[in-house]
């Protein structure tokens, strides 16, 4: 007998072993089903090169079961190289390193599965925060590893019938797909049982007593048993197996209501046929599993219509690149190892494997998956280019300056996953309704099955299951997960990215919108005017100009843009000094200077007066005026058109900028503001703002630079421009990442119109179980006609949510002034 090494741990197996798993085109050995279930999760999950780099097989623990076993493999840290991502965090004066990681998570079908994932990880000692991305079954996961092991967040997960696995788009989607298959398999099979119940059903419910022959009425009942029986157990199969983990969780959901009215019609029908006596349910268990996986899957296919754009960008990066050497040769690598100042070719319809400068005279390129802009971009030597984006015409070189986790794209899925990190107020209130909700209606059943089995026995279990049937909390928990889903999708494709669980009902009742100008309601595209010299002594011109340059050359403002043709390889600077909102001071040419506002420049003497018109900087040599560098910045074209939709919708708008009176004035008259305020420092537009909000006022911040950070933290909301700074995008509630101003004004539209559709659900839900659940307990309302009315009631609030999926024609205008009041 040949004996062979387990892939896996390396333990010897005969070559009559039955375990074996096919990895890389090869067919490996494996020893037991638990290094069979590890590799398999380890293949699943993207790590297969785990295999390549390790050093020798797995070592395994002789008395661990095997699926502690399959767990404990994620705590090696080969394993956790490609999954993991560190991250520092200081809170109160304590600084830790947390880590986290992105799992796709098997078994979720509704949001009620969100709460309990998030609940329970929550309350394990060392998990930082969960969130769980509906649309794609995707958990983002921060924990401590020093408190608390990986092996044990999973077996936590499994233990609670929600198995996960590390999450790779391709295989997630996959996924996806298997699960959306198996949900028609099922709907499939409820139909056909259902129809043929109905059909079998019809003569009891037309038929007088006696036209029915008996050993028909036998035929019929029989029938309907073989064909009622595939739908509970493998139609209705998901309902019970969430009834058994919420029984088992303590967390009573939809699926205890549902699996008791279902198992119970069944079973007491069953009992009927074999004792030949009293009444027979199979119709309404037929048509009330149909009905309810129909709802869930309008639910499933809403969530991942409007969630497809997250698993796009998941797949914008490419797998390989075409990275260039010093003799400009071309090699191929995987896209992973390209590192910072590689200088890569990106072909004519491929995408971008990493952000760069791009070093081509002239790129065309679609950015449409990350900003929403249908139409591609020009981009000029010296642009960014952002990893995911596709060359459209001919082929671009650029300079690697972010990979990876770093890239642009990386960033909006992280911001993207942080918004289901906090549920908005009313999903939070309308979770907790439900659950109450779910126990008092199990009191309630108990109460009506004893009040009619008094009254009339015959009776008590079909009106016990009406109201379980009729009064499952479906719509209620549907009408505002499914609202804020369909609004995510939409403001996503107007390139509107939500960062924050909150943001679109804080959005809804803003008051006054407040604007910064550079960057903001300009294009932030900054060019050099005017230059003027006041000092030349010892300095030319164009040395000026070369020192200007080099201060700027470590700013992220938009102003230093302006200066970035003026550098010279041999003027440099170093011990950057940035003060937001002032300046910048460095050491340059055995010197100490600065550029910015004048006092600041010359600080601690008499500032010169700038010349009159237009924006001016100041270059100063140790407290010495040098030149005066003036700077224009184009107007957003659609500015003027947002300022004014804005203030049709009753919001009060006001330009608050650090900018001199010269460059702002101009723009405040040509967007007809009368509310602005010129050379505010970052510590006088965060006083402005709660000055604002003691008057009882509701403010939102939009700004793009650093010296706006402190404004958006304390503003009610924060919304940055796509051109921001990794700081200001991190403090944001709402990223546009087009440079279209007036998606400010779809958000306003669309997040007025959620609330109101959130508020219509919920209204709609209370109203239907108040008249539905006493019709049901006086027993007016049958099990089929209850099936009925519970799953019209959730087709109506996914309907009524899916009318945010378009825009509003201009003739139906979603707000006006009074919504401002509410």
């Amino acid at each position: 007998m040949q004996t062979l090494p387990c892939y896996h741990c390396g333990t010897t197996v005969g070559d009559d072993n039955r375990w074996s798993l096919e990895i890389n085109g090869q067919t490996q050995p494996m020893c037991c089903p638990g290094c069979q279930s590890v590799a398999q999760a380890i293949i699943t999950g993207g790590l297969g090169r785990y295999y390549d780099f390790r050093t020798s097989p797995a070592e395994r623990p002789a008395t661990a079961r095997p699926d502690t076993y399959r767990w404990q493999l994620f705590d090696d840290p080969q394993v956790q190289a490609r999954m993991i991502q560190a991250r520092m965090v200081r809170q109160a004066g304590e600084s830790r390193e947390d880590v986290q990681a992105t799992f796709a998570i098997d078994g979720i079908t509704c949001a009620a599965c969100a709460w309990l994932i998030e609940h329970h990880l929550n309350a394990i000692d060392g998990v930082t925060s969960s969130a769980v991305n509906l649309s794609e079954h995707r958990l983002r996961l921060c924990w401590q590893p020093g408190r608390v092991a990986l092996s044990r967040l999973l077996a936590e997960l499994s233990a609670i019938g929600y198995p996960a696995h590390p999450w790779h788009p391709d295989a997630a989607q996959q996924q996806l797909k298997r699960q959306s298959r198996r949900l028609v398999r099922r709907l499939i099979v409820a139909a056909v049982g259902m129809m043929q119940v109905v059909m079998f059903a019809i003569p009891h419910y037309v038929a007088t007593p006696g036209d029915l022959a008996p050993h028909l009425e036998r035929l019929f009942a029989w029938l309907s048993v073989a064909l009622t029986t595939p739908v509970v157990l493998f139609s209705a199969q998901p309902f019970f197996v969430g009834a058994c983990r919420d029984l088992r969780t303590r967390m009573l959901g939809m699926d205890v209501p549902v699996a008791l009215a279902i198992g119970g019609a069944y079973i007491a029908s069953l009992w009927s046929v074999v004792s030949d006596s009293g009444d027979m349910y199979f119709d309404s268990v037929c048509m009330f599993t149909f009905f309810l996986l129909s709802g869930r899957y309008i639910e499933a296919r809403t969530r991942t219509h409007h969630g497809r754009v997250g698993n796009a960008l998941s797949t914008a990066l490419p797998d390989a690149a075409l990275r260039l050497d010093e003799q400009h040769n071309e090699q191929v690598v995987p896209a992973t190892r390209l590192e910072v100042g590689d200088r890569v070719r990106v072909l004519a319809g491929e995408q971008v494997p990493a952000d760069g400068i791009l070093s081509s005279a002239r790129a065309s390129v679609d950015e449409s998956m990350l900003s929403g802009e249908p139409l591609p971009v020009s981009r000029v030597r010296g642009d960014t280019i952002h990893a995911g984006s596709m060359v459209v015409d001919s082929p671009l070189e650029l300079h690697v300056t972010r990979v990876g986790n770093a890239t642009r794209v990386t960033s909006i899925i992280d911001l993207t996953d942080r918004a289901f990190a906090e549920r908005p107020r009313l999903a939070r209130a309308t979770e907790r309704i439900a659950h109450h909700f779910i126990l008092s209606l199990l009191i309630f059943s108990v109460l009506v099955a004893g009040t009619w089995w008094y009254i009339d026995p015959s009776r008590s279990l079909w009106v016990t299951l009406s109201v379980l049937i009729v009064t499952c909390p479906c719509a209620l928990a549907l009408a505002t997960p499914t609202a804020l889903t369909v609004a995510h999708g939409r403001l996503r494709r107007a390139g509107v990215l939500v960062t924050r669980g909150d943001a679109l009902e804080k959005l809804a009742g803003i008051e006054r919108i407040i604007f910064d100008k550079t960057g903001t309601l300009t294009r932030g595209r900054m060019v050099l005017n005017g230059f003027r010299v006041i000092s030349a002594e010892h300095r030319d011109a164009t040395q000026l100009l070369a020192v200007a340059a080099a201060l700027e050359a470590a700013s992220e403002h938009p102003i230093a843009r302006a200066f970035r043709r003026c550098r010279r390889s041999d003027v440099h600077a170093s011990d950057f000094r940035n003060h937001p909102g002032q300046g910048i001071q460095a050491r340059c040419l055995n010197a100490e200077w600065r550029i910015g506002r004048p006092d600041f420049a010359v600080e601690g003497q008499t500032a010169p007066q700038p010349p009159p018109d237009g924006s001016w900087l100041l270059l100063a040599c140790e407290g010495e005026p040098m030149a005066w560098f003036g700077v224009e910045d184009e107007l957003r074209h659609d500015a003027a058109a947002t300022i004014r939709q804005l203030r049709n919708a009753g919001l009060a708008v006001e330009i608050l900028s650090g900018d001199g009176a010269a460059g702002v004035a101009p723009v405040a008259h040509r967007l007809g503001v009368d509310d602005w305020q010129a050379g505010a420092l970052p510590q006088d537009k965060l006083e402005r703002v709660r000055t604002l909000q003691r008057q009882g006022q509701s403010v939102a911040m939009v700004g793009d630079g650093i010296n706006d950070v402190a404004v958006l933290a304390g503003a009610d909301l924060a919304i940055a421009m796509p051109g921001a700074s990794d700081l200001t995008r991190n403090h944001a509630d709402i990223l546009l990442l087009g440079e279209q101003l007036s998606a400010i004004t779809e958000a306003t539209e669309v997040a007025r119109a959620t609330q109101r559709i959130i508020r219509q659900n919920l209204s709609w839900s209370v109203v239907y179980n108040l008249i539905a659940l006493p019709l049901a307990a006086l027993g007016l309302v049958a099990p089929w006609l209850a099936a009925l009315g519970m799953s019209a009631s959730s087709l109506l609030v996914i309907a009524n949510a899916l009318r945010l999926k378009a825009p509003h024609k201009p003739t139906m205008p979603l707000f006006d002034a009074s919504d401002a009041d509410r």
